[in-house]
């Protein structure tokens, strides 16, 4: 977006100067110019294994296509590092944030979340701590009191519901504060929730931090079976991951995408996004919470999750 002025400044002076061109020439750069223009670029985390989004993140893209005047591409990113630095340069322009990477991305560039969704109609989700059910932990506090002979899980160190709230929570504890520095037999990053769920129920490691939206979207597709777990702890409930756009996007194009998106009602696309039943257009001022709890634990830059 923020390089279409000069495009269209360059391409008036070639025009007037350029006499040795073609009108081919100069008809082809035109095309170039007006598509790079309307092209809207979207890019998702990886809160999941990309398998296991691919086919809903395609027919998320057909639908835009149809709904939208401009075009649409989806890219699911590799690691959300590289969504936040893309929607803070304006390299995109969507974006498909955990709440700690789109308070980052706030603090950094001014990205604004304008659409979330809800899950049995409420814009909540939680992070819960789980463990094998062969394991006698039945709370928190029964593990904690182990910790020492625990392997735990955390997902993505970007990650609200698999890092940043369970690592406040076991750090007010007293036993965690860094991958380096805690009271565990160890500690990973498994890099996404489903890794997670697996490691649990696999016992390859004894307990982990997880999205409980995806934790029972997973249950539901067959991919785990629930009666193996136990949900030793549950966050105070958090707001569902947005969609932002950068600060410079115009009123416009905002409004086209929130009817877009509002008007979906395809299941195949809302089930990726944690068992989605609807998206629902949301504000800054709901992340305010997450924002607090990133500046406590010091992780309200991307340099704290590299």
């Amino acid at each position: 977006m923020k390089k279409w002025p000069l495009i269209a400044a360059a391409s008036s002076f070639l025009f007037l100067g350029a006499c040795g061109g073609t009108e081919e020439e100069r008809n082809e750069g035109e095309t170039d110019q007006s598509s790079s223009e309307e092209a809207l670029e979207i890019a998702v985390i990886p809160a999941q294994s990309s398998g296991e989004m691919d086919s809903g993140l395609n027919k998320l893209e057909e639908v835009l296509n149809e709904e939208m005047e401009q075009s649409v591409t989806i890219e699911h990113y590799p690691n959300y590092n590289a969504v936040v630095e893309a929607l803070n340069y304006s390299h995109i322009d969507m974006a498909y944030l955990g709440p700690l990477t789109y308070v980052i991305a706030h603090e950094e560039s001014g990205a604004e979340a304008i659409l979330t969704q809800e899950v049995d109609g409420e814009p909540y989700y939680y992070s819960y701590i789980v463990t094998h059910a062969d394991q006698p932990w039945t709370n928190l506090d029964e593990l904690l009191a182990d910790s020492e002979e625990v392997d735990f899980a955390f997902g993505s160190i970007s990650s609200t519901s698999g890092s940043l709230i369970p690592g406040l929570e076991l750090r007010n504890q007293g036993v965690f504060e860094s991958e380096e520095d805690h009271e565990f037999a160890s500690v990973r990053y498994t890099g996404s929730h489903d890794v997670t769920a697996s490691a649990v129920e696999s016992q390859e490691v004894d307990a982990g931090a997880i999205d409980s939206a995806i934790f029972h979207e997973l249950a539901a597709d067959g991919v785990i079976n629930e009666d193996n777990f136990t949900i030793l702890w549950e966050s105070d409930q958090l707001y569902q991951y947005p969609w932002a756009v950068p600060s410079d996007m115009d009123e416009e194009t905002k409004q086209a995408l929130q009817d877009a998106f509002t008007n979906i009602d395809d299941k195949e696309i809302l089930e990726i996004f944690g068992g989605a039943s609807a998206f629902v257009e949301t504000e800054h001022s709901n992340y305010e919470s997450i924002r607090q709890a990133a500046e406590d634990f010091g992780m309200l830059n991307m340099e704290s999750i590299d």
